[in-house]
């Protein structure tokens, strides 16, 4: 008993088949979670070690290299990169592809454990390293809060008490405030004052420290009672610190701290990054989602508790939304069901005409139970909905019906010609069962080099193969069970009642096939010679497609990088991005340029709120504004305008205009790496690959990333004076600290939060650098100051590089480009005009050239999957000889696959399209169909071969007989593709399917049978005449 006839016979069975999957699947559909992204293991984290007054030589090798050898221990470590910088290390570890959101907790456990096993032998001066481990989470929700009127305290207050109730959100796992610029208690001392008076600074700041101590008085017993001691004197009110008494021991006078000091509450002058939110100063309150959850879902319910919580907003609050990934995500899925939907649509109407009404609908029952099968399989394996899964379903749908149009057709064909429905279902199963269900596999295989690459764009898509195994396989369980079961319902035996002998295939497009057939049998060398012509003149087209790796975002939002002079003060940066901020806001109220949103963070990038969203590294000479605007053509068009104007209007920075990425988002889409030791010589190496990338118009934001040299002020220490007025460098150090920059004193305690107490000169001798030769440094020895000319012989300046980059134990310079936006160009296109003559620098000895960027990135992935391909294809060559026992026949099958080369390279050139990642896997799924087709055809050749027919007209019979499931599989295939032709992501890959599949299927049609009867040594009728064997 096989399928079909269990099926029909068992029909109750059958009919809960139905019923299971129709509402198996649709309650599972509903459940499913929905991501704008697939869920993705972020591989980085960071380490960072505050080394302060250190030069960035000093930090590169006092604290960088001996922490960079004790993570380089660890195992599978892929790079180690590192920014080195006045007083700070920033190193950032990426571990290989393999490791999972699973293992990656120990993993970086074992990080905090080397780096703390460290701790002793890194040197005096530099603080605990900051292992940071979430430095990949991803804020689905990003908003921002300003308040005009209110102080930085009054909003990080409200902000605290927004994480505090939105983190009690089902589904919240974390939320975040950025943004936040501390308080700080600031002591300005006059240094006149403090000379008049004799008084020693460190005298002071003990007094204070002290003061405000938080000790241990002890208990006292009184009788059964213990009763707690806390004496009084700690500092309740800022104005209290005034009347601190720094009398110096035995003196007769009563000095107060408020005599000689102003003392008040300030926020710090350094803050690490500040955020805008329409050109006013805001905090970023990001919100990140658990694993696994249905982001539609959760963020729907937070929106619910911010609409809850919006009236007890403060007047002169606001929160503005930044981006919401829920959102997103239910505009992203919902436009993909309406492309499904349409698919669908079209492929039934395609089979409604081309099959007749009842083989039609029949069809497409199947295909919708099929896909509700997926989804069910899909629920239980956890696979949201998301950009690539959706993509992989719509992917499937012309292939779904692939193996139900085979039966259907067979059915359909046997009862013309009088046979019972019962039979011939039962003939059409056993004969095309296991061709069938070894074309899917082979199918689902060629998607295999997908989902083993252990890749970061593997795992990215992952799910379209895991998607497309599942419903691949469901299609053919359907079409072994539930289509004979339907045609048994739908159909009648011998419908049309004809003679055996009569053939079926009497139709228009039967009769011009014939004859195109009969043409290319009798010249098979020239047709044979005319498609490897066509194929040779493909590959050569292809040459001059435009690559990309992942095209951007549809997202209407870009970002500008802004980045001033390195050495450029945080708040001079901010004044910049303020600048631009009202430029911008003045063209939206003049012209309605279409903008939404505008933000803008200073000083290092802004909460990753997107999966592609690569935030940078702190630089207190970086800005990014953020621009939303209501559509990509308004975007575009701002977006153009505004490169004209701001290198024109803002010329004192460097841009760099990018959009929102749908795959990985490295630093620039060109990257060119010199590793070497002596700075100076690599930065003439980049000077050089600067020049050439300067010089090829297409090339735009040309820089590198050791940016510019900073000036450095070197007091000249005279070592002999010094040691005779008894001062040290130390001493020398802290005098200048405090006159200019400020030193901590102490800790100042208001309620729960814990201010620094700032020692420093007033304003008027601190922003003054020629107060630098008229500062005193107190003297130990002698108890008295002494005029710094008087320990320092001179003030020299000097050049130093502000930034030293390391990447895998090594210094590299790394160039940095990007193709000119809005003319069609792709850092491919770029890169092959400037490759060899950057390649052509010449090398001192010991120093190295490599490529990174988008090619660098694209390399990796390709080399991922092509590392599988030899071994899915070996398995898929295979499968087939298994499936005929002949390696002839499974050659001849081989061969038709690069035809599809001919429709890709035309259907790209033909839109202008770029071949992105996403068209190389539209290539692979071109594999598997056609492999399919040919399966089908040759299986059916050797069962009319297994009648008893002539083997040239088995062929020609055969062939003509899998016409209609082969140009039907391919033109709903096809067809269910064009609502993707113009989507940013899918459309070269919809491109790739659509001319691939459409010339390959005819000329599979049309090829096949030629080269299986060269193959054989079939002779064609012409050649039969010519011998005397056909009369």
């Amino acid at each position: 008993m096989n399928f079909a006839e269990y099926s029909i016979k068992n029909k109750v069975i059958s009919w809960l088949f139905v019923l299971l999957l129709l509402i198996g699947g649709t309650v599972s559909f509903f459940k499913l979670g929905q991501l704008e992204f697939p869920e993705f293991t972020i591989k980085q984290a960071l380490v960072v070690t505050a080394y302060p007054g250190a030069s960035p030589e000093q930090v590169e090798e006092e604290v960088t290299l001996p922490i960079e050898d004790a993570l380089q221990q660890l195992e599978g470590i892929k790079h180690i990169t590192s920014v080195n910088s006045a007083g700070l290390s920033q190193i950032e570890i990426e571990m290989a592809e393999h490791f999972g959101p699973d293992e990656l907790p120990q993993v970086w456990d074992e990080v905090r454990r080397k780096v703390n096993d460290l701790m002793d032998s890194l040197p005096p001066g530099a603080m605990k390293p900051k292992v940071i481990d979430d430095f990949g989470d991803v804020y689905g929700i990003l908003l921002n809060l300003t308040g005009d009127g209110y102080s930085d305290r009054e909003m990080q207050n409200y902000a605290d008490i927004l994480r505090r109730e939105l983190v009690l959100v089902d589904g919240v796992k974390k939320v975040t405030i950025a943004g936040k610029v501390k308080d700080q208690v600031v002591v300005e001392i006059s240094q006149k004052k403090l000379n008049a008076l004799g008084l020693n600074q460190d005298y002071l700041y003990s007094l204070i420290q002290a003061q405000n101590v938080v000790s241990n008085a002890g208990s006292v017993r009184v009788g059964d009672n213990r009763i707690r001691i806390h004496p009084t004197g700690e500092f309740d009110d800022v104005a209290q610190m005034q009347r601190l008494l720094i009398s110096p021991p035995n003196s007769h006078k009563l000095i107060y701290l408020g005599d000689i000091a102003k003392i008040y509450k300030d926020t710090e002058e350094q803050p690490s990054n500040i955020y805008h939110s329409n050109g006013n100063k805001a905090l970023s309150i990001g919100i990140s989602f658990s694993s696994g959850v249905n982001v539609v879902d959760v963020g729907e319910a937070v929106n619910n508790r911010m609409k809850a919580l919006n009236g007890e907003l403060p007047i002169g609050m606001a929160l503005n939304t930044i981006y919401d990934q829920s959102k997103m995500v239910n505009e992203t899925v919902s436009g993909f069901l309406i492309n499904l939907a349409e698919s669908i649509g079209i492929v039934i109407v395609v089979l409604l005409i081309f099959m007749g009404l009842r083989s039609g609908l029949l069809m497409g029952l199947v295909l919708l139970l099929t896909i509700l099968g997926t989804f069910i399989m899909m629920n239980i394996l956890n696979i949201e909905l998301q950009i690539i899964s959706l993509g992989a379903l719509i992917i499937a749908l012309g292939m779904l019906v692939d193996n139900a149009i085979v039966v259907t057709e067979g059915i359909l064909i046997g009862t013309k010609l009088g046979k019972s429905r019962f039979e011939t279902a039962k003939n059409v199963i056993t004969q095309t069962q296991w061709p069938l269900l070894g074309a899917t596999i082979i199918a689902i295989m060629a998607f295999a080099p997908i989902g083993l690459t252990e890749t970061a764009t593997g795992e990215f898509c992952r799910s379209l193969f895991q998607v497309l195994l599942i419903s691949l396989f469901i299609s053919w369980i359907t079409a072994m069970t539930l289509t004979p079961f339907f045609c048994h319902l739908m159909f009648k035996d011998g419908e049309v009642n004809i003679e055996e002998n009569q053939d079926p295939y009497k139709g228009i497009l039967f009769t011009v096939f014939r004859q195109i057939l009969n043409l290319a049998m009798r010249f098979r060398w020239t047709t044979l010679f005319l498609v490897i012509i066509a194929l040779i003149s493909a590959l050569i087209g292809f040459g001059q497609v435009k690559q990309v790796f992942f095209p951007a975002s549809n997202t209407p939002i870009f970002f500008i990088d802004v980045w001033m002079p390195e050495g450029t003060d945080i708040k001079a940066t901010e004044k910049q991005i303020s600048l631009i901020e009202s430029d911008i806001l003045e063209q939206q109220a003049k012209e309605n340029i279409g903008l939404v949103n505008l933000s803008a963070v200073v000083g290092q990038g802004a909460q990753r709120f997107n999966l592609s969203y690569m935030p940078e590294k702190g630089y207190r000479a970086y800005g990014q504004i953020i621009i939303e605007m209501t559509d990509l053509t308004t975007l575009n068009t701002f977006m153009r305008k505004l490169e004209q104007e701001l290198s024109v209007s803002f010329p004192q920075a460097e841009y760099r205009f990018k959009y929102m990425e749908n795959g990985p988002a490295p630093a620039a889409k060109l990257e060119a790496r010199f590793f070497g030791d002596d700075p100076i010589v690599l930065r003439q190496l980049a000077a050089q690959a600067t020049e050439i990338l300067n010089s090829e118009p297409t090339a735009v934001s040309v820089r590198h990333n050791w940016r510019n040299q900073v000036t450095l002020i070197r007091p000249q220490i005279a070592l002999a004076q010094a040691r005779e007025s008894g001062i040290s460098k130390q001493d020398l150090d802290d005098a200048l600290l405090v006159n200019f920059s400020g030193k901590q004193i102490g800790m100042y305690r208001e309620n729960s939060h814990l201010l620094p107490i700032i020692a420093r000169a007033p304003a008027n001798e601190r922003l003054d650098a020629d107060s630098i030769s008229k500062i005193q440094v107190w003297s130990s020895s002698y108890h008295e100051f002494v005029p710094i000319t008087q320990v320092v012989s001179s003030f020299e300046t000097e050049w130093e590089n502000p930034l030293i980059m390391r990447r895998d134990r090594k210094r590299v310079i790394t160039v940095l480009a990007d193709p000119v936006n809005g003319q069609g160009e792709t850092s491919d296109s770029v890169l092959n005009r400037v490759k060899a003559d950057i390649e052509a620098i010449p090398l001192p000895a010991g120093y190295e050239f490599e490529w990174g960027g988008e090619r660098e990135i694209s390399k990796e992935a390709e080399a991922g999957v092509f590392s599988s391909i030899p071994l899915g294809f070996l398995a898929m060559f295979i499968i087939t000889v298994v499936l005929f026992n002949s390696v002839k026949q499974t050659l001849v099958i081989w061969f038709t696959v690069p035809l599809a080369m001919i429709g890709v390279a035309t259907g790209l050139l033909l839109f202008n399209a770029p071949f992105s990642f996403m068209a190389m896997l539209g290539i692979l799924s071109l594999t598997g169909m056609l492999i399919k087709n040919g399966i089908v055809l040759v299986d059916q050749i050797n069962v009319e071969l297994g009648e008893g027919k002539p083997p040239l007209q088995a062929v020609i019979d055969s062939t003509i007989s899998r016409v209609r499931p082969v140009l039907m599989a391919a033109i709903t295939t096809m067809l269910g593709m064009l609502p993707l032709i113009n989507d940013a992501f899918f459309g070269s890959m919809a491109i790739t399917i659509i001319f691939g599949l459409g010339f390959a299927s005819v000329l599979t049609l049309i090829v096949l049978p030629v080269t299986y009867t060269l193959m054989f040594g079939i002779p064609t009728h012409f050649e039969q005449r010519k011998e005397g064997l056909i009369k």
